[in-house]
Order: C-alpha cells, then sequence, then structure tokens
C-alpha cells in the first residue's frame, strides 16, 4: 500500500511446500519411461528433478484466492491479525498484461491427474498444479517469468552424478533475486479490504487511515465471521 507496489516471491522459496512447481518422482518416471530400481533410470530421475528445482527458480509469484465464502481456515493460515486484498480477475489480468515481464494468471490445478499426461514436460504446468492437500486454498497465481540468461542448469551435479536439488556448492549468481517487485496502479485493482475476525480495533483503524491516506475509494469492512 504504502509504495504502490506488487510482491512476487521465488518460488522455490515458498515454506508451505519444499515441492512447489516441482512434480511428483512417479510422475516423471510415468512419463519418460523410467522404471524403478535401475540404477540408470534413477540416475535420469535425480537428473529431471534436479533440472525442475533450478527451472522453478525463474519464476516469481503474487498469491490470491479465489473466493467464494470465507472461510476459518484461510484467515487462520494467511491473516489470523491482518486483512484481506479484494480485487477481480479481470482487473488483475489488465494489469498482468500491462507488465514489461513475461507474465502470466490463472487458476491453480490440484492433484497429479491434472498434469499432462501426453509425455511431455511443461514447466509452466508445474508450477501451476499442487499437490491435493493444498486445495482448499482455492488459488489464482500470478506470475512473473524472469530466467537467468546465463543459467547453466547444472548446479544439481557433482563431480560424479545428478542429485534431485541444486546443490549449496554450487549457488545461484547473486543477481538472481528472492523477489520482484512491481509498480501498478492500486486504486484500478483494489475493490475492497475485510479485516481479520480476529484483528484488534487498531487494525481496523490503521487501514481506514491508509485508504483515505491514498485517497481510494474502496470498502473497508470487517469479516463476516466476527463474533458481533
Amino acid at each position: 500500500m504504502a509504495n504502490d507496489e506488487l510482491y512476487f516471491r521465488r518460488a522455490d522459496l515458498f515454506t508451505q511446500d519444499e515441492n512447489e512447481g516441482i512434480p511428483p518422482e512417479d510422475y516423471i518416471r510415468r512419463v519418460m519411461g523410467l522404471q524403478r530400481h535401475l540404477s540408470e533410470d534413477e540416475r535420469q530421475l535425480r537428473h529431471w528433478m534436479g533440472t525442475l528445482a533450478q527451472d522453478r527458480e525463474a519464476f516469481y509469484v503474487n498469491c490470491w484466492h479465489l473466493h467464494r465464502h470465507e472461510t476459518v481456515e484461510m484467515w487462520k493460515n494467511f491473516a489470523e491479525d491482518g486483512v484481506a486484498i479484494r480485487s477481480r480477475f479481470d482487473l488483475l489480468k489488465s494489469l498482468m498484461d500491462g507488465m514489461m515481464d513475461s507474465a502470466y494468471l490463472g487458476l491453480m490445478r490440484y492433484g497429479e491427474e491434472r498434469l499432462n499426461q501426453t509425455g511431455r514436460i511443461n514447466v509452466l504446468q508445474f508450477i501451476n498444479t499442487k499437490r491435493k492437500l493444498f486445495e482448499g486454498e482455492r488459488e489464482v497465481r500470478a506470475i512473473l517469468w524472469c530466467p537467468d540468461p546465463f543459467a547453466a542448469r547444472n548446479r544439481h551435479f557433482d563431480l560424479n552424478s545428478p542429485h534431485s536439488r541444486p546443490l549449496p556448492e554450487n549457488p545461484r549468481h547473486h543477481w538472481v533475486h528472492d523477489f520482484k517487485r512491481r509498480r501498478v496502479d492500486l486504486k484500478a485493482l483494489i475493490t475492497g479490504v475485510v479485516v481479520s475476525p480476529w484483528a484488534a480495533k487498531e487494525v481496523f483503524g490503521k487501514v481506514e487511515h491508509w485508504i483515505q491516506v491514498k485517497n481510494h475509494s474502496c470498502e473497508v469492512r470487517r469479516s463476516n465471521l466476527a463474533i458481533c
């Protein structure tokens, strides 16, 4: 709010899911025709997983929730004492279309069965598919694709063999940042602010103050789950 910016986090830094943007090993085995316990096939599996783990580092993500009704779980997990910023898909789509970056916007898919079963490796599809246990999030994902033009994609190799993740001794280049910030027109994006049902009265007052300072006309209200 202070800087009129959206914050995009690098996909490999999401703490809730260490497999963010990486398909299940069984999926790679199936589409690539790899068998268990065969040394060369297991080596190829580690190579694919390590390569995809580096590919996801090019994706920077800003997460939204597709609202149908308020849930205790979403407030507890993401903004127990905070706020939810409201917008519409068409407004966010218009904003993303105006980015100078390669930008994407779409609804997340949940479950391995939603992945392409044709035997192709689709990195963008992987970054837009999560495991079933996260489907309650109903996430809409705004993505910037910012690949390192000089990345060798071999940071998962030691002297002899590949690993399923990049190795600490093979760090990323320093210009691969942890996040991206992009200036946006918040007045054209925000349609409302909802304050957590457990937030203190001071939080509500601060939100109203920010809306006035930034000269927004959007609604500010307490969550419908708040006990009156």
